[in-house]
C-alpha cells in the first residue's frame, strides 16, 4: 500500500471516530458530577467566607445552667432521702432530712432561756421598785433631821444644850444626806441593771436571738429544693452524716438555660446583643428553636505565668497558620419550648443572623436545618 493511500485510510477513520469521540466526552458522567462538585464547593466556600462575618454558624456550643450544690447548713445522721439520682424535683419538694433530735432540744433550751430571761427582768424591776422606796425613806428622814435639829440649833443658841449636842445634830444631817446619795446609787444600779423595758431589754434580745437561730437550725434539718430541676451526683443515703457546708447532692436548675458558644474572633466584628439566631440541639434533631444573642464576651484566660518564684512557660507552636483565638458568646432561648430538652452540657449547632442579607442569611437557614437533620445519624 502506498503512502497516499495510507494516509487517506487514517484520515477516515479520524472522520467517522470524532463524532464518538465528542458523545463519549458530552455524556461523561465523572466529568459532569466534577464540575457539580467543584460549583458547589466553591459556592459554600464563597458562602464561608462572607457567613464568617454576617452569619457565623459553629457547633461549638453547649447547654448551660445552674448548678447548686446542695449543701446542708447543719450537721446530722440523715434519717431520710426522699429523692434518687436524675430525679425531676418541684419547687419544695423535700431532698432529704437530718435527725431533729439535737435541735429540738436547743429550741427548748432556748424557750426555758428566755423564759428565765423574763423572771430575771421581773426581778430587776422588784429591785428598783426597792430601790426607789429605799430613796424616798431616805429623803423623808432628810426631813425629818433637819426639823430636828433646827430646834437642837435653836436650843444650842440660847445655851439650853451644849454645843456636843448641836455638832450630834450636824452630824445626823450629814448621815442622812449620805443615804439619800447611796439610795439614789443603787437605785441607779438597779436600773442600769434592769437595762430597758420590754422587748428592747438586752437580756431579752439575747435570748430570742438564741430561741430565733435554735428554731432555724431546726427547720434546716429538712433540705428542700430550690426550685424546678433535677438531682444529680447523689452521695448520701438513710444513715450518712451529712456535715454543715459539704455537698450532699448536686441540683441543676431547670428553670434558666441558655447556650454557650465559643465563636472565633474573626466571627465577632458584626455581632450585637439582640441578634436573632437559630439553635439545632442535638437531643432532639429535625427541629430548629429560635434565640437571641444575651451577652458576648470581651475577655478570656490567656496566661501562661506560673507560680511566684517560678517562670512563665511560653507556647512555641510551628507552622504559618496560627490557631484562632475563641470568645464565650452567650445566647438565651425565645420562649420554653426547649424545657425538658435541655441538659447541661449537651451539644448545639447555632445560626446567628445579624443583618437582612437575604442571600447568607437563606444559606444560613437552609444550613443549619440540613445539619439538624444530619444529627439524627451522630
Amino acid at each position: 500500500m502506498s503512502e497516499q493511500e495510507q494516509q487517506k485510510k487514517e484520515t477516515s477513520v479520524q472522520e467517522v471516530t470524532a463524532p464518538v469521540n465528542a458523545t463519549l466526552e458530552t455524556k461523561d458522567p465523572v466529568r459532569k458530577i466534577t464540575k457539580y462538585v467543584l460549583a458547589i464547593t466553591a459556592l459554600i466556600f464563597i458562602w464561608y467566607i462572607i457567613a464568617d462575618r454576617h452569619a457565623p454558624w459553629s457547633d461549638q456550643a453547649r447547654v448551660q445552667t445552674y448548678v447548686i450544690p446542695m449543701v446542708p447548713q447543719v450537721s446530722g445522721r440523715v434519717t431520710e432521702v426522699f429523692v434518687k439520682q436524675d430525679q425531676i424535683v418541684a419547687p419544695g419538694d423535700v431532698l432529704f432530712k437530718i435527725d431533729p433530735s439535737d435541735y429540738e432540744l436547743a429550741v427548748e433550751n432556748a424557750e426555758a432561756a428566755l423564759e428565765l430571761a423574763g423572771q430575771e427582768i421581773g426581778a430587776g424591776m422588784a429591785t428598783v421598785v426597792t430601790a426607789q422606796a429605799q430613796l424616798v425613806v431616805a429623803e423623808t428622814n432628810v426631813e425629818h433631821v433637819k426639823a430636828q435639829s433646827a430646834r437642837v440649833f435653836e436650843m444650842e443658841d440660847k445655851n439650853v444644850l451644849s454645843h456636843s449636842d448641836g455638832d450630834k445634830a450636824r452630824a445626823a444631817i450629814k448621815q442622812s444626806k449620805a443615804e439619800v446619795v447611796s439610795a439614789e446609787a443603787n437605785l441607779d444600779k438597779a436600773k442600769q441593771s434592769l437595762g430597758k423595758a420590754g422587748n428592747e431589754n438586752p437580756r431579752i434580745r439575747s435570748a430570742m436571738a438564741q430561741l430565733k437561730k435554735a428554731q432555724l437550725d431546726l427547720n434546716r434539718t429538712v433540705v428542700l429544693a430550690p426550685s424546678f430541676g433535677g438531682i444529680t451526683n447523689l452521695q448520701i443515703d438513710t444513715g450518712f452524716y451529712a456535715k454543715a457546708g459539704s455537698a450532699a447532692m448536686t441540683f441543676i436548675e431547670g428553670n434558666t438555660a441558655w447556650i454557650q458558644v465559643n465563636l472565633r474572633e474573626n466571627n465577632l466584628a458584626n455581632l450585637a446583643i439582640g441578634n436573632s439566631v437559630e439553635i439545632a440541639l442535638d437531643v432532639n434533631p429535625g427541629t430548629i428553636y429560635q434565640g437571641k444573642i444575651s451577652s458576648i464576651g470581651f475577655a478570656v484566660d490567656t496566661s501562661s505565668s506560673s507560680a511566684v518564684g517560678g517562670l512563665a512557660t511560653v507556647e512555641s507552636k510551628t507552622g504559618w497558620l496560627r490557631d484562632a483565638q475563641r470568645f464565650p458568646v452567650m445566647i438565651t432561648f425565645n420562649d420554653d419550648s426547649t424545657k425538658g430538652k435541655r441538659r447541661l452540657g449537651g451539644q448545639a449547632d447555632v445560626q446567628i443572623y445579624t443583618g437582612d442579607n437575604w442571600f447568607v442569611n437563606s444559606l444560613g437557614w437552609l444550613w443549619i436545618r440540613v445539619l439538624s437533620i444530619l444529627s439524627y445519624v451522630y
